[in-house]
């Protein structure tokens, strides 16, 4: 019996093409993949036709069995560029449950120089990729690709999506049985928009009376070259649905016209939501109370990309996963590395005791990337960062340290972007289908269409977000003056806190974790905290900055809040009504297993993005795509799971399960 590879097993042919040794079949038509490609699923999903039809600002979505060399993707974007409105998106989802190598996937495409120009822009965020969701924006924001990796009759049933055409691709059904089976093609039904089309390359009878019973009308036609014939077909009507949970589904689309969205705050998730709708043609206004972005938390001058993961892929593990690889691939892509914004130096876990060491050891076991991550000794580790570490840990070497305030001001640097500073907003009203921020005298600062709230603990002021279970927990960083000794670390040493590199000649250490108090007042009793998790770090390096360790009160110091939830996630999506949720889904207080089937109130257009907590580097960037798929009614970047577990409907529900139904009411 054949053992499952994490990664695609490939030999090459003497013309460079690429074999898939386990599943013993090609890629690609050796006579040309490239007007296969052409002939298969662009002819014969017409979408020639379609996309010189399509009208200003549409949105079309291709949804893809087989990622394989991305050679049907990049064949997609060149045509998408040639024919389609130039403000028009296009979104391609791909499942892959082997996914190419990054040096097999540069071979591979370095096949077809005619679609170097858009391989360059795939390879430049394309690396070892994990499981899970992997999202990649392209072409300045007007391509979407997001690859399922992974097992699709796993991955397919947790995509949240309507689909305009499909290329059912993948290696011959002889060769992978286990992929082209009823529950696939029942699968593509549920997500397909009412009259979707379906091509493939294959003519076999069980595919075509499979994919005719979910409901699509298919036919054969001529195949590519040498091959006699191919299926092609379109959804008829409408499969029937499975009862789903209202108070997740989608809130509806906005009126047609004026694409205008405000944020609240400007941190790094009204950043991060500010570019994902601006590179999606939105006109953004972002209103912050300070006279500068990333005033608050997020103005720490080294924030770490910290990864923390477990080996039993909880919501919240997958949920940083996927947050921590486009984090990367943004951070890659809009902010360039040097001492004043962010270095991709390395993060080094350290193991804090025997029971976290195994833990880490378990996660290393899980068929990671060399590249993502790997397990280190202590030895192995002291190399690495430099000075002399005394435990083993977990090294992330695509991570590394990042100034917050460099990223806000980058992703602000948006043309479709507009900062209002020294302005706060105290309400939130609707009139006339447009959000208005209210100032202390009432005056609207401005106004959109779509609101969203990232405003940290503050979210809660907001008459339409106070039932929210948000708090604020103080944190602070210190500052150390970097020695010749220690000018020697390296990467980032993480463990019960953390301490990083010298930027610009000076370390920061943290962070400490205090409820009783709400200010932002350095303290020298939490610099000495820190300290102390400074010795436990690395002794050497605590030697190193003994110099340094002058009296806790004078060192420099940067405190601030922190904003996080009771379960530790995010709260990111639509806001519904708390007193109509009470009211329409009581019956959940009585029986948790009703099935009620009362659409949600929702306020229409109104969002939030808060409770990060000490991750907001890493998780804000996906938060804003998040944001942006709720409002656009586009395919989510994560699995339909995760995304309900960072949803903010989570906490009306459980209180209402519990008996402890919100006592917010409508707004006046």
């Amino acid at each position: 019996m054949k053992t499952s590879p994490p990664f695609a097993e490939l030999s090459w042919s003497d013309d460079g093409q690429p074999f898939s040794t386990y599943f013993g079949d090609v890629y690609f038509s050796r006579e040309s993949g490239l007007e296969e490609t052409r002939h298969v699923f662009l002819q014969h999903n017409d979408l020639d036709q379609r996309w010189a039809a399509l009208p200003p600002g549409a949105t079309f979505c291709i949804g893809e069995t087989g990622f394989g060399t991305g050679l049907n993707f990049l064949c997609a974007w060149q045509r998408w560029e040639q024919l389609a409105p130039a403000d028009a998106r296009l979104h391609f989802i791909s499942s892959e449950k082997y996914p190419l190598s990054s040096e097999d996937m540069r071979r591979a495409l370095a096949l077809w120089p005619e679609l170097q120009p858009w391989a360059s822009q795939l390879l430049a965020q394309y690396s070892d990729l994990t499981a899970g969701w992997q999202q990649f924006s392209l072409a300045a924001g007007r391509v979407t690709l997001t690859l399922l990796v992974g097992d699709l009759l796993d991955t397919l049933p947790q995509l949240d999506a309507q689909v305009d055409a499909w290329f059912l691709d993948g290696f011959a059904p002889a060769k992978n049985p286990d992929m082209w089976q009823p529950a696939l093609y029942q699968q593509m039904a549920r997500l397909s928009r009412p009259g979707a089309t379906v091509a493939t390359f294959t003519s076999v009878g069980d595919v075509r009376r499979g994919l005719q019973a979910a409901g699509f009308d298919m036919r054969k036609v001529k195949g590519y070259g040498r091959k006699r014939e191919m299926l092609c077909g379109r959804m008829q009507g409408l499969p029937e649905t499975d009862w789903s949970a209202p108070w997740y589904q989608r809130p509806g689309t906005l009126p047609d016209g004026e694409r205008r969205a405000l944020i609240i705050g400007s941190g790094l998730s009204g950043c991060c939501t500010a570019f994902a709708l601006a590179r999606r043609g939105w006109q953004v206004t972002v209103i912050e109370r300070h006279a500068t972005a990333a005033a608050e938390a997020s103005g720490n001058t080294q924030g770490i990309l910290y990864c923390k993961l477990s080996p039993h892929q909880t919501p919240l593990s997958r949920f940083v996963q996927a947050s921590y690889t486009y984090c990367l691939r943004l951070l890659h892509e809009v902010l360039p590395q040097g001492d004043s914004t962010w270095a991709a130096c390395g993060v080094l876990q350290l193991s804090t005791d025997d029971k976290e060491r195994q833990r880490q050891l378990a996660l290393a076991d899980q068929d990671y990337p060399h590249s993502f991550l790997h397990s280190v000794d202590a030895e192995q580790a002291s190399a690495l960062a430099g000075l002399a570490v005394q435990r083993p840990g977990l090294f992330f070497p695509g991570a590394g340290w990042v100034n917050p305030p460099s990223l806000c001001q980058a992703l602000l640097q948006h043309p479709n972007i507009r900062l209002l500073t020294n302005n706060e907003a105290l309400q939130l009203q609707q009139r006339d289908q447009h959000w208005h921020a209210l100032d202390a005298q009432g005056h609207s600062i401005a106004n959109a269409t779509v609101a969203v709230i990232c405003s940290a603990a503050d979210s809660r002021r907001f008459h339409q977000s106070s039932h929210l279970p948000l708090k604020a927990i103080r944190g602070q960083i210190t500052e150390l003056p970097a020695t010749a000794p220690s000018r020697q670390l390296r990467t980032v040493l993480c463990a019960e806190g953390y301490i990083s590199p010298a930027r610009q000649d000076r370390h920061h250490l943290g962070a400490s974790f205090r409820f009783d108090r709400l200010d932002s007042e350095p303290s020298a009793e939490e610099n000495l905290g820190n300290l102390a998790l400074l010795d436990k770090l690395s002794p050497a390096l605590a030697e190193a900055l003994q110099p340094q360790r002058q009296d806790p009160a004078t060192l420099a110091a940067r405190a601030a809040l922190r904003c996080t939830s009771p379960d530790y996630l995010p709260l990111i999506g639509p806001l519904a009504e708390a007193q109509a949720f009470n009211e329409d889904y009581a019956v959940l207080g009585k029986d948790a297993s009703k099935q009620p089937a009362t659409p949600a109130h929702w306020y229409p257009g109104l969002y939030i993005n808060a409770g990060h907590g000490s991750r907001g580097l890493v998780s804000c960037p996906l938060s804003g795509e998040l944001i942006a798929a709720w409002i656009g009614d586009e395919p989510l970047p994560l699995p339909l799971d995760v995304a309900q577990a960072v949803h903010p409907s989570r906490f009306l529900l459980r209180q209402l399960i519990r008996g402890q139904n919100s006592k917010a009411t409508d707004p006046s």
